[in-house]
This record gives C-alpha cells, structure tokens and sequence, in this order.
C-alpha cells in the first residue's frame, strides 16, 4: 500500500501538470482573434463556466445582429418583389379582361358584317354581272368606231376618185 507521504508528492505532481495546463488554456481562451488564435467557438467546446473574451462576445452579437439585419432586409426585399409580382398580375388579368371584351365585340360586329354580306351577295353577283355587260358593250362600240371610221375614210377615197 501507497504511504500518505507518496499520496501527498502525486497529488502535487498532478496539481502541478493541470496548473501549466490551465495556464495554457486559459492564455489560449483569452486571446481574441486580432491577437492570435483562439478555442473553437463551436457549442461542442463551450464550457458554461469558462470565461469568455469580451471582445469576442462583442464580435459575435455583432455579426449575429448584422446578420439579423441583412435576413430581414432579404426576407423584406423578396416581400416587395412578390407584392410587385402580385400587382403585375392584377394589371395584367385587367388589360387580358379588356381585350377579351374588346375582342368579343370585334368578333360580333364581324359576324354581323358577314350576314350583311351575304344578304348583299346576290346584289353584289348582279352589279359584277352588269359589269361585265358594260365592259363587252363598251369594247364592241369601240370595235364599232374603229369600222365606222374605216368606213368613212373608204367612202372618202371613193368620193375621191369619183371627181378625178
């Protein structure tokens, strides 16, 4: 069995190697990181009742409040863009109304401009057939003409030889 005496020496050595290591955590804790390096700041090596650079604390709730900030300002952003979104939409099912109803009567005054037509169709038929008459009538007084003033100058030429 161990005396008390040899009890007494390891527990000094072992106080003594977790003293130096304590130093040296607790230098490593301390420094911020425009100082040096520093300890994970991951949750899986927080100790609650470590102490904490102020400095580091600082840094944190300022980038964790920045970073608040710039979500916010995301989240408002794609907020305005959905609304603006909306609104387009609204416009753009009102001017599709418009046209529709535009089209609609368009398309009623089309289909009562056809049934004029088609009442007018025979009229029309007859004007075009009369037409034609006119144009056949016309070329044959021209053709008439033409053999009316060959008849004359025959007749002149005959007139002219009767006085010789």
């Amino acid at each position: 069995m161990a005396t008390a005496s040899e009890i007494s020496k390891e527990k000094m050595q072992g106080d003594q190697v977790s003293t130096d290591t304590q130093e040296a955590d607790s230098h490593l804790r301390c420094e911020s990181p425009k100082r040096g390096t520093t300890l994970s700041t991951s949750t899986s090596s927080f100790e609650a009742l470590d102490p904490h650079d102020p400095n580091l604390s600082r840094l944190a709730n300022t980038m964790f409040q920045k970073t608040s900030e710039y979500l916010q300002e995301e989240l408002t952003a794609t907020h305005a863009d959905y609304r603006l979104l909306e609104r387009m939409n609204k416009e753009t099912i009102a001017k599709y109304a418009e046209l529709k109803t535009i089209s609609s009567n368009v398309s009623q005054s089309l289909d009562l401009l056809n049934q004029k037509y088609k009442k007018l169709q025979p009229v029309l038929d007859n004007i075009n057939q009369i037409d034609d008459s006119v144009t056949k009538l016309e070329q044959a007084a021209y053709k008439l003409l033409a053999y009316s003033n060959r008849l004359e100058a025959k007749f002149k030429d005959i007139e002219k030889e009767g006085k010789k």
